[in-house]
């Protein structure tokens, strides 16, 4: 094969998009379900058993001082019940849409925290602590574009 051959073959996959067979698609979509599924029972299990260190990291911040109860219980009854949209076949692709829009109202939530109290610990539960404000945005936008994609992935499965 020569050059001028190789490089109209180079051009050619780039026009072509990457193709990928409807199996693999089908088990991206799953694997990208239990990875957001995994992340909300991790996150839901560590509020519930430090429920107090939760509640107090949220009574901390003013602009919902008022009802941390309230999402102290909400946030994690919220996170198990996407993770069983997520786990369930029937209900997976509401359960991506779910999961998007909760963590899209996480991290703009982060943002408007920070903006208003730019010192405050984050009480999101395990190891996901451990992370910088900046970190934690970058973290939850990651996972918003994964489920975006899977989402996208079952949209292709279904036409």
């Amino acid at each position: 094969m020569d050059k001028t051959s190789l490089i109209m073959e180079f051009i050619s996959i780039k026009k072509r998009k990457l193709q990928l067979s409807v199996s693999v698609k089908e088990k991206l979509s799953i694997c990208i379900r239990l990875i957001c599924l995994f992340l909300f029972a991790y996150t839901a299990y560590a509020k519930i058993v430090n429920h107090d260190r939760f509640f107090n990291g949220l009574n901390r911040v003013h602009m919902i001082r008022g009802i941390a109860g309230y999402i102290s219980y909400a946030v994690p009854i919220v996170e198990i019940l996407t993770s069983l949209l997520l786990i369930i076949p029937k209900t997976g692709k509401i359960g991506l849409y779910v999961f998007t829009g909760v963590m899209i109202l996480f991290t703009l939530y982060i943002i408007g925290a920070l903006l208003l109290e730019p010192n405050l610990p984050c009480q999101c539960g395990g190891a996901i602590e451990k992370l910088t404000w900046m970190q934690h945005i970058w973290f939850n936008v990651g996972f918003i574009f994964i489920a975006i994609w899977a989402i996208r992935i079952n949209k292709h499965l279904s036409s």
